[in-house]
């Protein structure tokens, strides 16, 4: 029993959330960089070498040098074992970090320190800030010109409604960067960029009252500056309160720089402090402890064609309570079944390992038949538990497409099928059309770009996409109600997903309105009642 409560005590599971090219990669590079899961962190644009990041595995985003879909990665460092969620900080895929961050306890907010909070960030910290949990902000690049530190925590409180607490504080920046002032340990850490990120590295402690070695290392001018800022600091500031941190009412900034591998660690190590064992979990109306040593979990995300050799699709799972245990039984609430789970895995990006156990806290990839939607709860039978839905984006980009080789219908029909359920995409037919031709529906139009490579990459399949003029989306709510009935303009369209509910897509909120006025007692809604994973706004 002790052992069963040590190991969920030591988990810490944790997003790390970015606009692109703020260095999110390159920092969760670093991170396994120092739990001894990698050799040497790899160049994510693969600019000074051939390497990618571990974490971007699908060839897309090696090419592309972004984050297409969310990676996990598990490793141990100091006694701790630790979950990294890492997700696309490109809008256009924005719906897999919202659902990533339904899995995570606490999310690590990465900034450059050049351009501040930018629309992608701020996007995401309200989806942080609406499940209350904690938010750490690294501000990155420091080793570049950067915006003045004052201004960006001013912008971060006046932002986002919370407080900041720096638990460091820069020297300089750009060219003349020279380190950081540890504030709790009042202690400076000096910078040197001759390794380039490419090595595990030391600082140079120095105190700030010992004036002269501070003046050798960072001049006096400098010093000057810092014991100015630092005295500021201590007087303006919030007061640290942990209690805040946790409820993510006060976020702990820390500065440094990611390639170049300054101020990694002493993040790391604080963070690891500061954050939470796994958080209870929303089951309706019953919170769901992770020490209860019934095993309860959700599924947050499904890939397919992880690897090649394989072709298969694994669903990943957050652990909510209890110990996951290898060849046992446990019970898939929404397909009402029991069902054995014999290939457990650890992921390593697109990297597998069989395990045996797993605890609350983990996240865990099992081989999915094709049984699995977003948001399903799996558990022990007779457990009862439901956990609260993911909530679906409503699209806002449309195209009809359709295969190109009328012999690879097969193949469109099945890789169409697997990607929408993964969640990238949603899969719309006009009534009487036929499966030939598919209306796709996606949050961001990037996203139609990896809809082809992946069909071309993975099912052999070429497309002819036709992009559309509708912009909004509604489902029918009405039961009972034929949709031929009712009376459509030109700027809309009635479809049908997958399981064969009604929608109407609008080229306008003008169009929304005028079938609204033209067909009384008609009732719409953003989401899908019926929807594994959404709910009404």
């Amino acid at each position: 029993m002790q052992n069963f409560k040590s190991e969920i005590e030591r988990r810490r599971t944790f997003a790390i959330i970015s606009h692109p090219d703020a260095g999110k990669t390159t920092l969760t590079e670093k991170f396994l960089l120092y739990g001894g899961a990698i050799a040497s962190a790899g160049s994510v644009k693969g600019k000074q070498s051939d390497k990618h990041a571990v974490s971007d595995w699908m060839d897309l985003e090696k090419q592309r040098g972004i984050s297409i879909t969310s990676s996990v990665l598990q490793f141990e460092y100091d006694g701790y074992c630790i979950n990294i969620l890492d997700t696309p900080g490109h809008q256009d895929f924005s719906e897999d970090t919202y659902r990533t961050l339904m899995a995570a306890d606490s999310a690590v907010m990465v900034i450059d320190a050049a351009k501040g909070i930018e629309p992608q960030t701020r996007k995401l910290f309200k989806v942080c800030a609406m499940r209350d949990i904690p938010i750490f902000t690294f501000i990155n690049k420091m080793d570049r010109e950067a915006r003045d530190p004052f201004d960006l925590l001013d912008e971060l409180e006046k932002e986002f409604g919370i407080g900041t607490y720096p638990m460091n504080w820069p020297i300089g920046c750009g060219q003349k960067f020279r380190g950081v002032y540890d504030r709790e340990a009042r202690q400076i850490l000096s910078f040197d960029d001759s390794h380039r990120g490419r090595e595990r590295i030391s600082g140079i402690d120095c105190d700030i009252a010992d004036t002269e070695r501070l003046d050798s290392l960072i001049g006096e001018a400098m010093r000057e500056e810092l014991c100015e800022q630092v005295e500021l600091l201590d007087g303006a500031c919030f007061d640290f309160d942990l209690d805040a941190v946790r409820h993510g009412k006060l976020s702990p900034v820390f500065f440094g720089s990611a390639l170049n591998n300054f101020g990694i660690e002493p993040f790391l190590k604080h963070f690891l402090r500061m954050t939470t064992s796994p958080l209870p979990r929303v089951a309706g109306d019953v919170s769901i402890d992770p020490f209860d040593e019934k095993f309860s979990a959700f599924v947050f995300k499904i890939q397919a064609n992880m690897n090649k050799a394989h072709r298969d699709r694994i669903a990943f799972m957050r652990i909510c309570s209890g110990r996951f245990q290898r060849d046992r039984e446990y019970y898939h609430v929404q397909g009402q079944k029991s069902f054995r789970l014999s290939q457990p895995q650890q992921m390593m990006a697109s990297e597998r390992e069989v395990i045996n156990e797993a605890y609350a806290g983990d996240i865990i990839g099992v081989f999915d038949p094709g049984i699995f939607s977003i948001g399903d709860t799996v558990c022990e039978r007779g457990s009862k538990i439901t956990f609260e839905g993911i909530p679906t984006f409503a699209p806002e980009h449309f195209a009809m497409v359709e295969q190109v080789d009328s012999m690879k219908r097969k193949q469109f029909a099945k890789g169409m099928n697997q990607i929408a359920q993964e969640g990238a995409i949603q899969i719309f037919f006009e009534p009487g059309a036929g499966l030939e031709r598919v209306i796709v529906g996606v949050v961001g139009v990037l996203q139609f770009e990896v809809l082809e490579y992946r069909l071309k990459n993975e099912y052999g399949c070429d497309l002819r996409r036709n992009n559309l003029a509708f912009e909004q989306i509604r489902w029918i709510t009405n039961e009972g109600l034929d949709p031929k009935t009712l009376k459509l303009s030109h700027g809309t369209k009635w479809v049908q997903d997958f399981r064969g509910n009604n929608l109407l897509i609008f080229t306008s909120e003008w169009a929304i309105r005028w079938v609204l006025e033209d067909n009384p007692g008609l009732t719409l809604a953003e989401f899908s009642r019926g929807n594994a994973g959404g709910g009404e706004e």
